[in-house]
């Protein structure tokens, strides 16, 4: 079409829109569509320099024939990014989204295209559609024209967008798209179509109510049937479906109470499935089922009874399997399962006699910081209360040297802080000289000094806790690592801190008495006049504070 034809065309659209002559705006409508259709981008500026925009929503009727048509060359229009801004400014939301709710299967389709375009990458006009209700109308368009192939796809690309903003989730989380979608899921059969089911049920199933509704809507059998049906499969669609399902399974399990639900008791029939995950030769399915048990570790019961049921057994093999495969995802999430089945008491001492330490360390030599963090927590939970296990693994040259050498990993801060806790922990636990003097042989207490001026209150306290420790051990063999790493210079600005909390007070006192009897860490003391610092915490308001003030008081003046 020639631009002059265009101008006409144009020029009859404006004549004819005030007179409401139908046949006239039709036929100007369909020069609109074919000048689109020929050169999109030329025929948008024309339309928005004749002032066309403005007309259109007086055209955007219920009842007139025109409608669709209007409707679609607002969509054509907005494929243009520079002619969003303009179709928003002539007021063309409104009336779209009251078209909405119309009968005509032609006018949803357009209007959905148009309203979509307009809105794409906005997240600020998807608020819009979303704070006047659009949601809920889609939803229920969903289920009246679920036999429309279109529709469906304009709801589902429509939902896929606006799932996204969180604003969003309450409002599907109280109509019943759960329903709808696992309905629809159901009758696909091609992988393209479950594929954008898919893309909306990710965002969605991030919401915990949503979690819920959709493990109630039966969605969790249809993924174990897609799992069925894709594990064996080599096509590229195979693969990705199976890795789809997994994920989305796992992602369901984060919520409690659709975890809960689906844990049964550890008897039930999906717990079951997804623990025959973990022997299968599929990766994927290993890294999902590894990752399902650590989802469904999340309260002490349900760590008890796998641990009681052999779970343990199940995931040091697989870990067994990936010492030398050294697939990373799935190393990682055995690791996480691990650390979360011991954090229960009664699990530990069974999980250190099924070999559970031995196994995670030969992971030692790893060199991916996910995996260091996931070994580094799982042997920290394992000897919490563990004597027997802190003694052995203190005694650990090789563990000892590399969590020494990751206290230094500033790059990984993950990393760093875990190992400053496991080697304070090996101390705090075992209780040892041996393991005390395997921290100092291997250059640990420096870092346990820098450890106790952590931000975080419990890093502290458990620095300072190993600290004193190792000045009751064996206080001659730390005396020159606690000089270098100015360890009474530490005790000062935390006894002095009014920001302290009283429990780093309290040991930092005991601290302070421990060192006395090592006489270049007695003058240190005395230089820093703490006697001054001390006797103000006397008066203390904090009873525990004021009464290790005092006695810590009677040590400074008997040996000055």
């Amino acid at each position: 079409m020639s631009p002059n034809n265009l101008s006409d065309a144009l020029e009859k659209l404006k004549l004819a829109s005030t007179d409401s002559a139908t046949d006239s705006v039709e036929s100007c409508l369909d020069c609109l569509l074919k000048a689109l259709a020929n050169n999109n981008t030329e025929a948008s500026v024309k339309i928005q320099e004749m002032g066309i925009l403005p007309l259109l929503p007086t055209l955007l009727s219920p009842q007139s024939s025109c409608t669709p048509k209007v409707a679609n060359i607002i969509a054509e229009l907005a494929k243009n990014e520079f002619m969003r801004s303009p179709c928003v400014g002539a007021g063309l939301i409104p009336p779209l989204i009251q078209l909405l709710h119309s009968a005509n299967q032609e006018v949803l389709l357009q209007t959905g295209r148009a309203l979509g375009n307009i809105c794409y990458d906005s997240h600020s006009l998807q608020a819009q559609l979303i704070n006047m209700g659009v949601i809920p109308t889609l939803v229920k368009l969903l289920g009246i024209h679920s036999h429309n192939t279109a529709l469906t796809e304009m709801c589902l690309i429509a939902f896929g967008n606006l799932a996204e903003l969180e604003s969003s989730k309450e409002q599907f989380a109280s109509t019943n798209i759960a329903e709808e979608l696992v309905r629809l899921f159901q009758k696909q059969s091609e992988h393209e179509k479950k594929e954008m089911i898919f893309e909306v049920l990710a965002p969605l199933a991030e919401n915990d109510v949503i979690k819920l509704q959709l493990v109630e809507a039966g969605l969790v059998e249809c993924l174990l049937e897609v799992v069925a049906q894709t594990v064996d499969g080599e096509r590229e669609e195979d693969i990705a479906q199976l890795k789809t399902a997994s994920d989305l399974m796992v992602l369901l399990l984060l919520g409690d109470e659709s975890m809960q639900k689906l844990f049964e008791g550890g008897k039930g029939s999906v717990f079951q499935r997804v623990l025959s995950w973990i022997p299968s030769h599929n990766h994927q399915l290993q890294l999902a089922g590894a990752l399902a048990i650590a989802n469904f570790a999340r309260n002490d019961g349900n760590c008890i009874h796998m641990v009681d049921t052999g779970i343990v057994q199940k995931l040091l093999k697989l870990l067994d399997r990936h010492v030398e495969e050294g697939n990373v995802t799935v190393q990682h999430a055995a690791l996480s399962a691990l650390r979360n089945l011991a954090i229960p008491v009664v699990n530990k001492s069974k999980m250190l006699s099924a070999g559970v330490a031995d196994v995670v360390l030969r992971f030692l030599q790893s060199e991916m910081p996910p995996v260091q963090f996931k070994l580094l927590g799982t042997l920290r939970m394992l000897i919490d209360t563990q004597a027997e296990a802190a003694d052995q693994l203190g005694t650990n040259g090789k563990l000892v040297e590399r969590l020494v050498e990751w206290c230094e990993a500033k790059d990984h801060a993950g990393v760093m802080g875990e190992s400053n806790r496991l080697l304070s922990a090996l101390i705090r636990h075992s209780k040892s000289k041996e393991v005390v003097r395997a921290v100092i042989h291997g250059g640990g207490v420096k870092h346990l000094v820098t450890m106790a001026t952590s931000e975080h209150m419990i890093m502290q306290n458990e620095a300072l806790v190993a600290l004193g420790l190792i000045a009751a051990l064996d206080l001659v063999a730390a005396e020159k690592d606690f000089v270098g790493a100015n360890l009474v210079s530490v005790l000062h600005k935390l006894l002095s801190d009014e920001r302290s909390a009283p429990e780093i007070k309290y040991n930092s006192m005991i601290l302070i008495c421990a060192v006395m009897g090592s006489e270049p860490l007695h003058k240190e003391v005395q230089s820093l006049a703490f006697i001054d610092v001390v006797s103000k915490l006397r008066a203390h308001e904090n009873k525990m504070v004021s009464h290790q003030a005092s006695l810590t008081e009677q040590r400074l003046t008997a040996q000055s």
